[in-house]
């Protein structure tokens, strides 16, 4: 059905939910790389008047890509709860909006509607919403998943410590390890981007973190961030696999051009759980997601590229995560083309991410020709850190040598927990503890103090 709406003399026409999804979304360069954006800001604001209006229900009853053609349509379809809805199934989207952002609405309320919340529903609503309401709408629901440790709780916020090396050197990516260790960082996991997808190369990397962990006890995962089909080769081989990994997206011809399908990833989901290596949960799927990859895949059907990121949610919630990772700014400026849009993305993200029961984190980064830099990304730190962030990335430095691409580092992750007084996860927290690299109130201690276990470490492993 179409959709209009008048400002002034002016009526705008809207041909489609899927046109009027696409104008009604904040400017963003990617958008208007597909020739999908709203032409002004009239057009805009229109648009965004007319969305608030469109019953909820409507997303079940006008699918943006065909349920027969998209196993991703028939997942969000299929697995959809009217009971979980029944409880918001009357509203508009502008009522949604009111609803989300009202201080009777709490966590309870947001975690009993989550089945019945498609991303279509979750990325339309956050096209009303200003900053500040998608920060306060997902700081009420917290997402807690647990494998070796316990990440999300409220109050805490994890790091993936990420040693990645141009040549996958062991004693290089070990250094790194080692540094983020000592700076309280890696709670979330140790997760490698290997230079090859080389079989040998990434059980090499597996079984050197695991005989860290052995060694030292540490309470976290490992994860070499590989296709899922080699992690499953490395499972077969009997390698130490703890997090299986995969890049996911919201169309089944984006899947498609990463070379999965639902039915790939629970064969690996299944592979993973027959090993049992969690010992205070099962949450064990690793997903990396950003906005623009089923575009740049020529696989987005016309969708504007935050509903498709928000589809790929449902991928994710399928198969009961981990961790998943708004790789927000990564894919670069043709999708996000300066700091204010990769600001606005990433709590776009994490708010209907957390919304579908997402254990979201992000990968606050830009890419060297995006028009960005470290001050944005201190920008965008600080508020996802206001908004309950589950993790973020620790990078020596911020700058990832293997990947070429900025991020954040050990030291920033010093920076958000002590401004916000936020504490790591709470079985990490005491191994660092016990380690003396911490004290009871979470500072580090100084180096002499660790210095024994810095030593130990470095001999073992052979680093000068």
């Amino acid at each position: 059905m179409s959709y209009t709406e008048s400002i002034g003399s002016r009526t705008y026409r809207f041909a489609d939910l899927k046109t009027l999804l696409a104008k009604a979304s904040p400017q963003r360069s990617g958008d208007q790389l597909a020739s999908i954006a709203a032409a002004s800001e009239e057009e805009r604001v229109a648009a965004k008047m007319a969305l608030a209006e469109v019953p909820l229900r409507t997303f079940l009853n006008e699918p943006l890509i065909p349920y027969e053609t998209d196993e991703v349509t028939r997942l969000i379809i299929d697995d959809h709860s009217p009971a979980a809805f029944a409880e918001i199934s009357h509203l508009t989207v502008g009522d949604f909006r009111n609803w989300l952002l009202s201080t009777t609405t709490d966590t309870d309320a947001l975690t009993r509607i989550t089945e019945g919340l498609t991303p279509e529903m979750v990325a339309a609503v956050s096209k009303l919403m200003r900053n500040q309401d998608l920060i306060t709408a997902a700081r009420k629901r917290p997402v807690i998943t647990r494998f070796r440790n316990t990440v999300g709780l409220p109050g805490r916020m994890s790091v993936r410590l990420q040693p990645n090396h141009p040549t996958d050197d062991v004693k290089g990516i070990a250094a790194s390890m080692l540094d983020g260790l000592m700076y309280g960082c890696g709670d979330a996991l140790i997760g490698i981007n290997p230079a090859s997808d080389n079989l040998a190369a990434i059980t090499k990397l597996l079984q050197m973190i695991d005989d860290f962990r052995q060694r030292y006890q540490v309470p976290t995962q490992s994860c070499v961030l590989t296709h899922v089909t080699s992690t499953i080769a490395a499972m077969e081989k009997g390698a130490p696999v703890d997090l299986v990994f995969q890049s996911i997206a919201g169309t089944e011809k984006a899947n498609a051009s990463f070379g999965i399908s639902l039915a790939l990833l629970q064969e690996a989901y299944e592979a993973g759980l027959s090993l049992q290596r969690g010992t205070v949960g099962s949450n064990l799927m690793y997903f990396e997601t950003g906005q623009g990859s089923a575009l740049s895949a020529d696989a987005h059907f016309g969708v504007d590229q935050q509903t498709c990121e928000a589809r790929a949610y449902a991928v994710a919630r399928k198969f009961r995560p981990f961790l998943v990772n708004t790789v927000v700014g990564f894919i670069g400026p043709e999708y996000l083309y300066d700091g204010k849009q990769i600001t606005r993305a990433g709590l776009e993200d994490h708010f209907c991410g957390k919304l579908l029961g997402v254990p979201m984190g992000c990968d606050i980064c830009y890419t060297n020709h995006t028009e960005a830099d470290q001050d944005d990304m201190d920008n965008l730190l600080t508020l996802l850190g206001v908004a309950g962030i589950n993790f973020i990335m620790g990078v020596p430095g911020a700058d990832d040598v293997m990947l070429n691409y900025q991020s954040t580092s050990f030291h920033d992750a010093l920076y958000v927990r002590d401004v916000l007084g936020l504490r790591r996860a709470p079985e990490f927290e005491e191994w660092l503890e016990s380690m003396q690299i911490i004290d009871a109130r979470g500072a580090l201690i100084g180096p002499s103090a660790r210095q024994p276990l810095l030593e130990g470490a470095r001999d073992w492993m052979g680093i000068a």
